[in-house]
């Protein structure tokens, strides 16, 4: 492989969340952070190389959008997900939790319900309730090691006429499922349906697997593409979290403007220059990089997925179809009962571990741990040895 996803480069004393934050977080000094969804791999030589230059040249004023800049975006989204998207579309944000809470205030009134589909990304609950609206929750349902929409539950929902706005995440995080072009019509006909506008968060878009795709939900049909946003970045997929900058496409002019218009209540007037300039040198240069990544990813995922079931058969793993996020089913384990440990002390105490516990992913993710596995080989290897030796020490050999 031309890139070195192997070394371990030490983030600690960094300012990073992931790492840094322990003692805000009520975690013992010594866990080992598989948890917040960025990586522990450097950015691609060239996003860095482009960051430099903007860096020497000394002036950092107030930035626009350029023709440069949508035309990488444009090539990105028509290489990968054959998505023609216009530059009327776009609305540039800090973040698409940003972007989400923005929707929320400009699609719907305080006490409308919004729907999302649980366990799901926690952000999802905060932006709902912390803007005085419903949370509605269509659950998904577990089956053979796989999650599936429940299509009957999720008419009964939308028939509510509290329920304004849906909130998909795709691929979804955190249970890895990548919804087909079938899944998404129908959540897009039942919206229509019933007069719920839809937003989509597909941060993780460019981490699918094997034989699955990404399916834009604006390139489903004309009428699905009228009545959604549809939330990008680069942030996952070049680890730029921290630079701040999504690109956000809306098609329907009456909503871009309602967005547009919620969005300047904020006061914001423009996003950050240096995340604007990876972006770009990203979508220009970075897409020999991210398909080693992901071989790199895949092969995680396969070893994790080994190792579990070889030496800690009693915990499940979700078949992650997308992401670099993977779902373990511990409940076999019994925690908290008979006995033994809860969860949070199984992990955090015993395993030296710091995941994302399920229960924080809301209704239904009630012993499931998500363990980031966007990091070199040696780091996985230790988090699973960990886990393998807490493991038997509660149950034997």
């Amino acid at each position: 492989m031309k890139y070195d996803f192997d070394t371990v480069v030490s983030r600690y004393s960094t300012g990073s969340v992931k790492y840094d934050s322990q003692e805000a977080n009520d975690m013992p000094g010594d866990v080992l952070p598989m948890w917040v969804a960025d990586m522990d791999f450097p950015a691609p030589e060239e996003i860095r190389e482009k960051m430099k230059s903007l860096c020497d040249f000394g002036i950092y004023g107030y930035t626009m959008i350029t023709d440069e800049y949508f035309e990488a975006v444009k090539g990105w989204m028509s290489d990968r997900f054959n998505w023609q998207v216009r530059r009327q579309w776009l609305v540039t944000t800090p973040g698409i939790v940003f972007a989400l809470a923005t929707a929320v205030k400009a699609f719907t009134q305080p006490g409308d319900g919004v729907l999302i589909q649980q366990p799901v990304y926690y952000p999802f609950t905060n932006v709902i309730k912390d803007n005085d609206r419903v949370v509605v929750n269509s659950g998904l349902r577990y089956e053979d090691n796989r999650y599936v929409i429940d299509f009957d539950d999720l008419e009964r929902r939308l028939a509510d006429d509290k329920v304004k706005l849906m909130i998909i995440c795709s691929p979804h995080n955190p249970v890895g499922r990548v919804w087909t072009k079938d899944e998404l019509e129908k959540i897009g006909k039942l919206c229509i349906r019933y007069n719920v506008k839809m937003v989509s968060d597909e941060i993780h878009s460019d981490f699918v697997y094997g034989d699955h795709r990404h399916v834009p939900l604006a390139t489903v049909s004309e009428d699905i593409r009228e009545n959604c946003v549809v939330c990008t970045a680069p942030s996952k997929t070049f680890n730029l979290a921290g630079l701040q900058v999504s690109n956000i496409f809306i098609p329907n002019r009456e909503m871009r403007h309602a967005f547009k218009n919620e969005m300047n209540k904020t006061g914001l007037m423009g996003v950050n220059m240096m995340g604007l300039c990876a972006c770009e040198a990203a979508y220009q240069w970075g897409g020999p990089w991210l398909d080693q990544l992901k071989i790199y990813l895949q092969d995680n995922i396969k070893f994790l997925k080994d190792y579990i079931k070889t030496k800690m058969p009693l915990i499940k793993v979700t078949e992650t179809e997308g992401t670099y996020l993977v779902w373990m089913d511990l409940r076999a384990l019994n925690l908290g009962h008979e006995g033994k440990v809860d969860q949070k002390t199984f992990i955090v105490n015993n395993a030296k571990l710091w995941l994302d516990s399920g229960t924080i992913f809301g209704k239904g993710g009630e012993g499931f741990e998500r363990i980031n596995v966007a990091c070199p080989r040696a780091v996985l290897k230790e988090a699973l040895a960990r886990l393998e030796k807490a493991y038997i020490d509660m149950i034997g050999n």
